[in-house]
């Protein structure tokens, strides 16, 4: 870093600089301003700058760079690595800058970067329009979107990064760069998976779909009857259109009026079927799932924006999650997924997941750094806890779920799904057969590595 004297009239011409907030540590606001969605992460950062607009982020970028600070950036701040916060670095908080202009004529909305995706999920709807989007309505769009973004819509409309049409960008030297298919193609090549290592994304063009109605089908049933039960949402999913989505899930049984009082605080084996059109549809094919003996069922129709905040956990707990994506779903795997949620702590927000892939992520485009596209499942062991007391058992059981699942892996993962677990899961998440090239455009983009905070690809 700079010299004291330096870097202490670099943060006063910051402070007047920027149309947003400032910072420091013994600022009031800091610890509130550091504070993400992981309990686990705690860190201090130099300075905070809560930017305003794109012309913040440059002055934010370029004050970085006069100091020789890292960058990281926040959005949502869901990265459970806590990849949006540093220490002794300058973190660029986005989180003003949530804007979502939709263009209902050209299918299109451009999102600002800081929006998260109840903000981009709220804005379509009155248009009866929508795009994949993740699952929890918190979680940024920028990082979920440039990491590759699976959500309740995948199989119909393709994962969030087929749907990219264009990204403005703020490089590390505080330039402004837009990138589309046509202007900077190979950048926008490099977008489709590759995270924030290129640059702050200020805002992210997306590609909508007509979704007028959804709905979706909730079956509960007791842990014993949990393999009857993933077997027939595998045999459902697989057989059925690319409208069907959802997954399979081991949970704690929650509070609701729908859930018998007695099974409140137990483990549930639970099957989320979606639909992205109206309750009869899933009314239809959910036969199957409510043929299993189970103790509560939901079906019902409603705004998709109403159902992506439904299992939204709340910020504060203390997260730890994986991922393996397999090659298939066969009896034998499923039991051995069914086991493994006896070690899941329970009560706590901690979720056994199963996903379905397949329909529009499998018939995707081919060219995207993204592996695990032709995975048909992904198994998702979704660590979130409250009491430090079981972070042991918990993290030992997201670890005991990726090695149960690796005799069936196909090696590829989904990165948003990860924590920091090493260079050679960041080759698995972008694919070896793309790493030279991701990292030669990290070379022309970002040579000092100025932004390191991500899974990083670091230079050529």
């Amino acid at each position: 870093m700079a010299p004291l004297s330096k870097a202490g009239n670099a943060l006063a011409a910051l402070r007047e600089d920027l149309a947003g907030e400032v910072f420091a540590p013994g600022d009031p606001g800091y610890d509130d301003a550091r504070r993400i969605f992981n309990a686990m992460i705690d860190r201090r950062p130099a300075v905070i700058a809560r930017c305003e607009s794109v012309e913040d982020v440059v002055t934010a970028v370029r004050f970085a760079r006069d100091l020789d600070l890292h960058v990281a950036v926040r959005g949502g701040g869901h990265s459970v690595a806590g990849m949006s916060l540093n220490d002794g670095g300058l973190v660029v908080d986005l989180r003003l800058m949530n804007d979502v202009a939709v263009h209902p004529a050209a299918r299109a909305v451009r999102v600002a970067g800081g929006a998260v995706m109840g903000d981009l999920d709220r804005a379509c709807e009155p248009y009866g329009l929508a795009t994949t989007g993740g699952r929890v309505s918190t979680t940024g769009v920028g990082g979920y979107v440039l990491g590759g973004g699976s959500g309740w819509t995948d199989r119909k409309f393709g994962l969030a990064v087929d749907n990219l049409l264009g990204a403005e960008l703020v490089t590390a030297d505080g330039s402004v760069v837009e990138a589309t298919a046509e202007e900077n193609p190979e950048l926008f090549w490099a977008l489709h998976g590759g995270g924030g290592n290129f640059g702050i994304a200020t805002s992210l063009t997306l590609r909508l779909h007509d979704l007028p109605a959804f709905s979706f089908a909730l079956v509960m049933a007791l842990p014993e009857h949990g393999p009857a039960l993933a077997r027939a949402y595998r045999d459902l999913v697989e057989e059925g259109p690319d409208d069907l989505g959802g997954g399979f899930i081991y949970l704690t049984g929650p509070p609701e009026d729908f859930v018998p009082a007695p099974l409140h605080g137990t483990l549930l084996a639970c099957a989320i079927l979606t639909f992205t059109g109206p309750e009869e549809g899933v009314r239809k094919a959910a036969a199957p799932l409510l043929a299993v003996p189970h103790e509560a069922e939901l079906v019902a129709e409603l705004p998709y924006a109403d159902f992506a905040c439904m299992l939204d956990d709340p910020p504060g707990l203390r997260n730890y999650w994986s991922a393996e994506y397999v090659t298939g779903a066969p009896d034998d795997m499923l039991e051995v997924f069914c086991s493994r949620a006896e070690s899941m702590p329970v009560p706590s927000n901690c979720q056994h997941v199963l996903f379905p892939q397949g329909g529009a992520i499998a018939a995707g485009p081919r060219q995207w750094p993204v592996p695990y596209r032709d995975a048909p499942w992904v198994v998702h062991p979704f660590g979130v806890w409250e009491d430090p007391a079981d972070d042991e058992q918990a993290m030992a059981w997201v670890r005991g779920v990726r090695a149960d699942a690796r005799p069936w892996s196909t090696g590829a993962v989904y990165l948003n799904f990860t924590g920091d677990e090493g260079p050679e899961r960041i080759v698995a998440g972008v694919g070896a057969e793309n790493l030279h090239r991701l990292r030669t455009l990290k070379r022309q983009y970002d040579p000092d590595n100025v932004f390191r905070f991500n899974h990083n690809i670091t230079p050529l």
